[in-house]
Parts: C-alpha cells; sequence; structure tokens
C-alpha cells in the first residue's frame, strides 16, 4: 500500500540509478560536461561582449541563447552531481527548491524555443530585405525581440506551474532526475484534469509557433536565394542560415525523442539518460556551431590566441 504524506515541504528525488563500478566514471562525464558547457558558452558571453564589431542583432540574439544554455544546466546539472554522491532515501530537495527548479528548467526549454524563432526572424529580414535591414532591426527592435522571448516564456510557464502549485499534495517522492511540471502535480491525489488539457495545449502552440516560423521563415528565405542570381547573397544565406538551423533541429529532435520516451515508462531510465544527453548536446554544441561559422568570431580568437612574433626590449 502506498503512503501518503499530506502536502510535505521535504521531497525525495528518484535520481539517477547507477551501480557502484560506474558511478564516479559516470560523475567525471556529466561534471566535464557541464565545465564545458560553462567554458564554451561563457566564452561567447564574454566574446559579445567584449568585442564591438560582435555587437550586431544575430550575435546579440545568439548571447541569449548561451545565457539560456548556462542557466539552464546550472540549475539541473550541480544538484544531479550532488545526488549522485547520496543514497536515493538522501536525495532530499525542499518543495520551494523543486518549484523554482521546475520553473528555470521549463522556462529555459521554452526560452530557447523562442530565440532561435526571433534569430530566424533576423535571418529573414537580412536576407530578403537587406535594404531594410538596419531600418528594422534597431536597438528599439531588438530590446522588443529579447523581451518578447524571455516575456512570453515567463508567463507560459509561470501559469503552467501556478496550476500546480494551487494543488495539496499528498505524495512525496519525485519520479524522475530533476523537479518538472509533471513530476510536482502527480505528487497530487486531486484531479490535474485542468493542468493536462494547459500542458498539452502549450506544448502544442509552442511546437507549432516554433516549427511554422521556421517553415514559412526558410521557405521565403529560399524562394529569394533561388529568385536571386546573386552569388554573394546566396553563400550568405547558405551559411548563416545552414548555422541557425542545425541549432534549432538539434533542439528539436532532442525535445521530440524525451516527448516520445515520456509515452513509455517502461523505458524510464532510458528517459533519464536521454533526458540528461537532451540538455547537455543541445548546450555544447550551440557555441561550437556558431564560432565555427562566424568569421567574427574566428578574427577575435585569432587575435587572442596567435604567438606573439617579439618581446618588448627594456
Amino acid at each position: 500500500m502506498e503512503n501518503y504524506t499530506y502536502n510535505s515541504f521535504t521531497l525525495q528525488l528518484e535520481g539517477l540509478n547507477v551501480s557502484e563500478d560506474y558511478v564516479y566514471t559516470v560523475f567525471l562525464f556529466i561534471f566535464l560536461s557541464y565545465l564545458f558547457i560553462i567554458v564554451v558558452n561563457g566564452g561567447i558571453v564574454v566574446l559579445v561582449f567584449l568585442d564591438k564589431n560582435l555587437h550586431q542583432p544575430m550575435y546579440l540574439l545568439f548571447w541569449n541563447l548561451s545565457i539560456n544554455d548556462i542557466l539552464g544546466n546550472s540549475i539541473f546539472l550541480p544538484r544531479l552531481l550532488v545526488d549522485m554522491l547520496y543514497p536515493p532515501s538522501e536525495r532530499l530537495i525542499s518543495y520551494y527548491e523543486c518549484v523554482i527548479q521546475a520553473f528555470t528548467i521549463h522556462m529555459c526549454g521554452t526560452t530557447a524555443h523562442t530565440v532561435l524563432m526571433i534569430m530566424a526572424f533576423d535571418r529573414y529580414v537580412a536576407i530578403c530585405n537587406p535594404l531594410r535591414y538596419a531600418a528594422i532591426m534597431t536597438n528599439k527592435m531588438l530590446v522588443k525581440l529579447t523581451v518578447s522571448a524571455w516575456g512570453v516564456a515567463f508567463v507560459l510557464v509561470g501559469i503552467l506551474l501556478g496550476l500546480t502549485i494551487r494543488l495539496n499534495r499528498c505524495r512525496s517522492m519525485i519520479r524522475g532526475l530533476y523537479c518538472s511540471n509533471a513530476s510536482l502535480f502527480k505528487l497530487s491525489c486531486e484531479s490535474v484534469f485542468i493542468n493536462n488539457v494547459y500542458g498539452l495545449t502549450f506544448t502544442v502552440v509552442l511546437f507549432t509557433a516554433s516549427i511554422g516560423s521556421m517553415v514559412l521563415t526558410y521557405t521565403k528565405i529560399t524562394v529569394v536565394c533561388l529568385t536571386s542570381k546573386n552569388k554573394s547573397l546566396n553563400s550568405k544565406a547558405l551559411k548563416t542560415c545552414s548555422t541557425h538551423l542545425v541549432v534549432y533541429l538539434i533542439m528539436l529532435l532532442s525535445g521530440t525523442f524525451m516527448i516520445i520516451l515520456h509515452r513509455f515508462p517502461q523505458y524510464a531510465e532510458y528517459r533519464k539518460i536521454s533526458s540528461i544527453l537532451c540538455h547537455i548536446i543541445p548546450s555544447g554544441l550551440n557555441p561550437i556551431i556558431y564560432g565555427a561559422q562566424s568569421k567574427e568570431i574566428r578574427k577575435f580568437l585569432s587575435k587572442w590566441f596567435e604567438p606573439q612574433k617579439g618581446f618588448p626590449t627594456l
């Protein structure tokens, strides 16, 4: 018979179940992955901040994506690493900390979509309306787009978690690696019909808007490239758009794979592994993909890492 604990403010995280033979190997892999994510994304943040040549809409929008990746992984991976060092019975988390973690993770996941959507709009204006690009993508417009990307995510996720925290709790076990909206409302013995309806609507609207905006902008970009005889324009479009599209597809496929695995409870441990990889892989690859394709970033790095030709004389 299941034990019921009503409205407990101390919850237990199921966490990652790893045999003692591999726990330190897995710990080291996750730790090094987190360190890599912080270094490469932090490097992008610093580069864009320091180099005035990178103070362009495309890089400033990507700067938001790096901030988002740092925030999302910092709220998840360090806590996971700490829990791995404790036995399952001692993996405890307060209810308020759990809500904050769930809110931050969902918001970062949503913001990744909204930021990539406005980056697609930026590429559309740059390629399809190059003469009006400076007039459209002003600093004021950039601020509006950035605030919209974060603001929409904040409101949508705020409603999502607001519907959950209104519920009374009769359980205290969080199933999974981290706190999420689903794991929180599953603690309740009340009806969660409204939560399921809003959660499904939220997911459908987000993915429809995200995929729809990509299809629309890239269709128009493709039409412009096919009808244009400007080789320089086509080369620029291919370079910048392929980078953005690869980043988006990595994020989309990772998220879709996670959603599919949620429909198969028998693969719970595989879902845990995939959730770790869904955080690590996109966040680690994004700055590498953009850095490798960006002439400005490569130029900035070359100035810092090129060997000195001589030493100053005394």
